[in-house]
């Protein structure tokens, strides 16, 4: 059997913990090559991972080893040129979320893929969970009825990460909302079906990050955080619908984190994770679903789908397309939120 050969660019954790491994376990794929600017971590990562090669250029990496699948595992801001270029070697690509700094951006790297006859998938590895798909299909069958708000939450009390460039805007494009919020606004634009975007209202707040500087994901630099710690929007959808948006790093919040989608029909109600769907009948709540628990195995099912989809199954993933309208959100709420004004999209 020849092996697909794979190749990832990123030496960071989620390449570490959640690309190599998930490659690793499938026999018709081989990993030859990782890329990292940083040389000692290039070889360091190899050699963990019984990686045969390590480079600190990409182009070089791609005229020796002539991947078929590439992952991009890089801080946001070289999400495109890494795409891009992988893209142009005819790779099928998983790039990790946001898909980019910009919507341009993602456009491009849409519009590549398909030119290029290649796959390009975005890793939203929430909407891949097991609680997604049955609120799903629930929402199709009609359980639900016109669901005409729904609320995504990203939140954190004093969540802002003490490693990487999380506070960093030029490199990561921003803070909870790129970082976070992309993922809820995903899963939640999922279940709905992808509907038309009209207008987005927002408003973004940095009150706590230059204030402290230690919180439960270690210590920041307060002179050095240069992204929001809260963002707050109002999504108009197509039919009059709504869907809101909370984000943060730091908020002074009960709930250590929040991440959920809660929907609002007008037969029933429902939040994703755990997947519940309940409804009123003479003003008692009933349950309609209930798993106790979340599906925690969701990167794994989120590389496995982008695999198979290599490998030439008709599975989902999160392909440009979505993704370019995820960035395309993102964008405008944070223009919404530097304007004081709304953005029609």
């Amino acid at each position: 059997m020849v092996k697909k050969k794979v190749a990832i660019i990123g030496g960071g954790q989620v390449a570490e913990k959640v690309h190599v491994p998930n490659y690793q376990a499938r026999e018709e794929l081989e990993i030859v090559a990782v890329v990292s600017p940083n040389s000692e971590r290039a070889r360091g990562f190899a050699e963990r991972n019984g990686i045969p090669h390590f480079y600190t250029d990409a182009a070089e990496m791609f005229a020796m080893e002539k991947p078929d699948i590439v992952s991009v595992c890089t801080p946001n801001k070289f999400h495109y040129e890494n795409v891009m270029r992988a893209l142009e070697f005819g790779c099928d690509v998983l790039c990790e979320k946001p898909p980019a700094i910009s919507a341009a951006d993602a456009k491009s790297m849409q519009i590549a893929a398909e030119k290029n006859n290649c796959i390009l998938a975005y890793n939203f590895h929430h909407r891949f969970a097991d609680d997604v798909r049955m609120v799903r299909e629930s929402v199709e069958n009609g359980v639900l009825g016109d669901i005409y708000v729904s609320k995504a939450k990203a939140l954190r009390r004093c969540g802002i990460p003490g490693w990487g460039n999380f506070t960093d805007k030029e490199i990561q494009g921003g803070g909870p909302l790129i970082d976070l919020g992309a993922h809820m606004l995903d899963a939640a634009l999922y279940v709905l079906g992808f509907p038309k975007i009209e207008k987005v209202t927002a408003k973004m707040y940095q009150k706590i990050g230059t204030k402290k500087s230690q919180g439960s994901l270690g210590e920041w630099d307060p002179a050095k955080f240069k992204v929001e710690d809260s963002l707050f929007g109002f999504i108009e959808l197509e039919g009059g619908r709504l869907l809101q948006i909370e984000t943060s790093f730091a908020l002074n919040i009960k709930e250590t984190s929040v991440m959920n989608v809660e929907f609002s029909g007008d037969q029933a109600g429902a939040n994703l994770f755990p997947a519940q769907i309940y409804t009123d009948e003479n003003g008692e709540l009933v349950s309609l679903l209930s798993r106790e628990e979340a599906d925690s195995d969701r990167h794994h099912k989120s590389l496995s789908a982008f695999i198979d989809k290599c490998l030439g199954k008709d599975v989902m993933i999160a392909d440009g397309n979505q993704g370019y309208i995820i960035q395309q959100l993102i964008e405008a709420l944070y223009q919404s939120a530097e304007k004081g004004e709304s953005v029609s999209l």
